[in-house]
């Protein structure tokens, strides 16, 4: 029976230049001479052994490894039917057991989305893009995607995989240059970054453009976090009133505003506001001045303060320099219920120059 994958096929793997690692890791079909079997890969690099255990069982089934860099495989003789399992791991005489992300193909974005992407008309590409908390077949874990056209691989890297880009590389969504893999058990909170593999060899880390969530400066690595129920809306009178207001008819007033310029806390080594602070001092301010709109230059995740934030790294990242997504959330209702609408400064212009933005 002939289960092992080609030299070549297992080399691009572990070399980390595959654009498929699904084709050789996770659960395959085989045909032996007379039956069929299940054969189940994974790349576990710096392993000292590992095993397959079945859902709803204890039993353990040895892997091989058959890869001096870490590729170890279980052969499942008889079996026509894939199940769901875990991957017992020792390393360094500690065990670990999490799902296979290679027994999780690529759903969440579908080929309609793909469709969308490929004409520009994708308005709510950030629910696709990104890092998303859900749940598969009852397992819980985040989906990563990202668009790079033109690399030769792409790896989730973090602080749940010890930044090694050889344990999470992603699959390359047909044509479309979209790259996506689910990786269970990341919970909110966890650090990542977006390894890439050039054509000419050269590797990357990269935030990513469509987080949620990043640290401040110096540190640059994105967060996965859910901003779904993270704040309670108090603004329907406001919205309401929009609906039914002739825009064309009412005045406007626009107060522009640099959040981090306007006001510091001097007492506390020149803070600055949080958003918290900002919903009463600066919204206080602007509504006795009589204005009726409050400009924001950029608050998207920038690494450089003098900038203004006119140098974006996360377009869909609120600065932590003022606190959490839900707390700008806090702001901008604040400001409704105050009957001032809110202008977002949006940059596409220019990227920093900074290794870990898009430039």
């Amino acid at each position: 029976m002939t289960h092992t994958p080609s030299n070549e096929e297992i080399e691009k793997l572990t070399g980390s230049s595959h654009s498929d690692p699904f084709s050789i890791l996770g659960p395959h079909l085989i045909d032996g001479d007379d039956r069929k079997s299940l054969v189940i890969r994974a790349l576990l690099p710096d392993a000292m052994n590992a095993s397959i255990i079945r859902r709803g069982s204890k039993r353990r089934h040895p892997m091989q490894q058959i890869d001096s860099t870490g590729l170890f495989e279980a052969v499942f003789h008889g079996e026509t039917t894939r199940f769901k399992y875990r991957v017992s791991v020792v390393k360094n005489g500690n065990e670990t057991i999490c799902y296979d992300p290679y027994s999780f193909p690529p759903s969440y974005i579908t080929d309609y989305d793909l469709y969308l992407f490929g004409q520009g008309t994708h308005y709510r590409v950030f629910d696709r893009l990104g890092a998303h908390s859900i749940s598969i077949d009852r397992v819980a874990g985040v989906h990563f995607a990202v668009w790079a056209p033109n690399a030769l691989r792409i790896s989730v890297v973090g602080d749940f995989n010890e930044w090694d880009g050889r344990r999470h590389q992603m699959k390359l969504l047909a044509n479309s240059g979209v790259w996506a893999l689910f990786i269970p058990g990341i919970s909110e909170g966890s650090l990542y970054k977006y390894e890439l593999k050039a054509q000419n060899g050269n590797v990357f880390l990269k935030s990513d453009p469509y987080a949620f969530y990043s640290q401040i400066r110096p540190d640059t690595s994105s967060i996965v976090y859910t901003i779904e129920s993270k704040h309670q809306w108090n603004d329907s009178k406001w919205i309401k009133k929009k609906t039914k207001t002739d825009v064309w008819e009412e005045p406007v007033a626009v107060y522009e505003v640099h959040l981090g310029s306007w006001m510091r806390i001097a007492t506390e080594e020149n803070r600055f506001l949080t958003y918290t602070e900002l919903a009463d001092k600066l919204v206080c301010y602007v509504k006795d001045m009589g204005y009726t709109h409050i400009e924001l230059l950029p608050i998207m995740a920038h690494p450089y303060d003098p900038s203004w934030g006119y140098q974006v790294s996360g377009f869909y990242s609120p600065t932590a320099r003022y606190g959490r997504p839900e707390e700008l959330m806090g702001f901008v209702d604040a400001c409704h219920q105050n009957d001032i609408g809110v202008i977002l400064d949006w940059v596409p212009s220019h990227f920093p120059k900074d290794a870990h933005a898009l430039a």
